[in-house]
């Protein structure tokens, strides 16, 4: 039974769950590559992303700039952006957002691609955290630091973030946030490599000695 199956079985009962993994970046500090094909430990960064949010979720996408040939071999649909090139990361939330309503999914857990450490009961507190707060998203937050890249959405934020999106040409997650109350997940965990993303090459190779020293 493939992962995806497995978490379906024990979905919480706050409605079915979606996930998409951002994989829409130009990557021009990896030289130029698609940074989520980039090697790591004997598979591509992204497997290792699939790998920890496939079994916490019931559909899971790719969200992308536009679909791309090099990511046939993952399975994943690719959901592209709006408008290609102009809507940046919060206009893939929205596409993806409205692919897992039609779905008939609830809420969205957002991955970025370059993070092949994040927890594996992430959505699950993220969950408990929005069910605590009666929120509609929400955020990991690490050493003081809000990570958007980390959180979990509720389908009835879709119309503002669309009006946010295509009418106010917000592109950021940060500056679409300053306007909505959201629920906070403070991160206090003993490992601090859970939220460890990879922008360089530098930080390719410190990955791959944390995966060789686990």
């Amino acid at each position: 039974m493939s992962p995806l199956s497995d978490a379906r079985q024990t979905r919480n009962e706050g409605g079915r769950t979606a996930g998409v993994i951002l994989a829409g970046g130009r990557s021009r500090r990896m030289g130029g590559d698609i940074k989520a094909l980039m090697p790591l430990a004997g598979k591509s960064l992204l497997q290792h992303v699939i790998d920890r949010v496939a079994p916490q979720v019931d559909e899971l996408y790719l969200s992308v700039e536009q679909p791309a040939p090099g990511f046939d071999r993952f399975g994943l649909e690719q959901v592209p952006d709006p408008k290609p090139g102009s809507n940046g990361p919060l206009g893939g939330l929205l596409a993806s957002l409205e692919r897992a309503a039609a779905d008939g999914c609830d809420w969205l857990l957002l991955a970025p691609c370059d993070a092949p450490f994040l927890p594996a009961d992430l959505a699950e507190l993220l969950h408990a955290c929005a069910a605590r707060e009666s929120a509609d998203i929400a955020v990991v937050r690490h050493e003081s630091r809000l990570h958007p890249t980390f959180s979990l959405w509720n389908r009835s934020v879709i119309n503002d973030i669309e009006r946010a999106v295509l009418v106010e040409e917000v592109a950021g997650f940060m500056q679409f946030l300053e306007t909505r109350r959201y629920a906070v997940l403070e991160w206090n965990g003993a490992d601090n490599n859970v939220f460890f993303n990879i922008n360089n090459q530098a930080e390719l190779d410190e990955a791959a000695s944390v995966l060789a020293s686990s």
